[in-house]
């Protein structure tokens, strides 16, 4: 591993992370809170370390797979490290452990959450919690990308690193310009949002922290009911945002394009609203007794849906007391997530589409040994390497799952709660069921369990592998 490189490349994350909290600074300002100085503290030491670790460019700027995993796993380890520090220091929340919980469920966008009273917190505290699910949403090195060159080409395996699903594409020739394109389409839509729920009368504080969390698929929110006080006009705009915001953004960059047969022939978005509109039938159905109206249940069904499917965490309404049918739809939308290229977490629509592909077609060489038949996607053929990997993905992810359901079992807290912990935080969703429910909290895990549930949201959020590489003795040995 070229260790320059790596201290140079984290060197930079901890700069930006640095101009990250200056707006919490500005928020504590303006609401005359006392705890500006934990954030001004926080930011000049994050500025002077990754001063000190960018000072000389690498003369090797190439920078390798392994290089590329090591980056990100390691930049997001200590972005959250430091990014939990101002809760502590302004007493927001006082166990170093539970601010890093946080800290990691709000940059993995995540949204599972250790609190037990929101509404307490100071609004620089609400505002940098919100915050961390819009950086972390599209990603701190897309975000960077998009501003310096860095190394040239090789920043290509950065952003492979970063970015969700199982094969990351340019949309145009330089990454730098995809990377551009990313947070240009990101931002509009967090305007947008923003501008929509402030004309449907949502306070400007919460509208800018609902849309971090709704585009950025994150979910904290700074209500001690998540969003069910909110007007059903704010409701349903919050539904369409999500719902939009787990679709691949190459469909976005083609409909922008004037591609729009293009747009329309991406087989993953197709499915991803055939689950959402198949998911919300049964839904209705099955709560149909419980709300007393077509309107109200077809409204949080449609929340509810949406914010699982996309990983953002949100609720309207307990859904743990729904019947055990809508409870399994919902189980599952947790592990389809959204599409690849999304900010949303799960496996992704893509990686289900070619295992289902994968299991019809070694189903119909049982029956026609001597067929020759591909796998395709969107019309083409579908890589062997693709395919390979998707499998391994699939295999790491389960093996990573219940190995955290054995390690927390330690707490001795019953099945469902663990299951869905683990499932919750892997997926990068927030709530689970019974004792993690939408109303409840993780709080009640102890210090080893929550570090378990910590590492499964990194590596939910970082496609797994960054993380497991990092913790391979193989990858720190020095290039020669």
């Amino acid at each position: 591993m070229s260790y320059a490189i790596v201290f140079y490349i984290v060197g930079w994350v901890l700069k930006f992370e640095s101009y990250f909290l200056m707006l919490p600074l500005i928020v504590s300002l303006i609401y005359h809170e006392n705890n500006f100085f934990a954030y001004l503290l926080v930011a000049a030491v994050c500025f002077l370390s990754g001063s000190l670790l960018t000072r000389n460019k690498p003369k090797n700027a190439k920078l390798y797979p392994r290089d590329g995993f090591v980056c990100v796993a390691l930049s997001w380890i200590l972005m959250s490290a430091f990014g939990a520090v101002p809760f502590v220091i302004t007493g927001d929340i006082p166990s170093y452990v539970d601010a890093l919980f946080e800290t990691i469920s709000g940059f993995t966008t995540t949204g599972a959450s250790i609190l037990t009273d929101v509404e307490a917190l100071s609004h620089s505290a609400m505002f940098w919690r919100s915050f961390t699910h819009w950086i972390g949403g599209m990603g701190v090195f897309v975000f960077i990308m998009a501003i310096l060159p860095l190394l040239g080409g090789s920043t290509m395996n950065l952003m492979k690193a970063e970015s969700p699903g199982p094969s990351v594409d340019k949309l145009v020739p330089h990454v730098k310009d995809t990377a551009k394109i990313l947070y240009t389409i990101y931002i509009a839509m967090t305007i947008l949002e923003v501008i929509i729920l402030c004309a449907f009368k949502m306070p400007l504080f919460d509208s800018l922290t609902t849309s971090f969390g709704t585009v950025g698929t994150g979910g904290f929110g700074i209500k001690n009911d998540s969003m069910a006080s909110y007007s059903p006009a704010i409701i349903n705009t919050v539904t369409v945002f999500m719902i939009l915001s787990g679709v691949n953004y190459s469909f976005y960059f083609l409909l922008l394009s004037k591609r729009i047969k293009s747009a329309f022939r991406l087989e993953e978005v197709r499915w991803y609203f055939l689950i959402i509109l198949a998911a919300i039938t049964a839904l209705c159905i099955d709560t149909r007794h419980i709300y007393t109206n077509i309107f109200d249940s077809l409204r949080n069904v449609c929340f509810q849906v949406g914010s699982i499917i996309t990983t953002t965490g949100f609720s309207t309404d307990d859904f743990d007391l729904w019947p055990q049918f809508s409870k399994t739809i919902l189980i599952i939308l947790m592990f389809v997530g959204a599409c690849a290229g999304s900010t949303g977490g799960g496996i992704k629509v893509s990686r289900i589409a070619i295992l289902f592909k994968s299991i019809r077609k070694e189903t119909s060489l049982l029956i026609h040994p001597r067929e020759i038949k591909k796998i395709r996607m969107d019309g083409h053929c579908v890589a062997h390497e693709v395919i390979r990997s998707t499998n391994v993905f699939i295999a790491v992810y389960f093996v990573i799952l219940f190995v955290s359901v054995l390690l927390i079992g330690v707490d001795e807290l019953d099945f469902t709660t663990n299951f869905t912990a683990v499932a919750a935080t892997l997926n990068n969703i927030g709530p689970g069921m019974e004792m993690v429910g939408p109303t409840r909290n993780f709080s009640i895990f102890s210090g080893f369990s929550k570090f378990v549930l910590m590492f499964d949201m990194l590596a939910g959020r970082l496609e797994l592998f960054p993380m497991l590489v990092l913790f391979m003795l193989a990858s720190w040995k020095r290039k020669k």
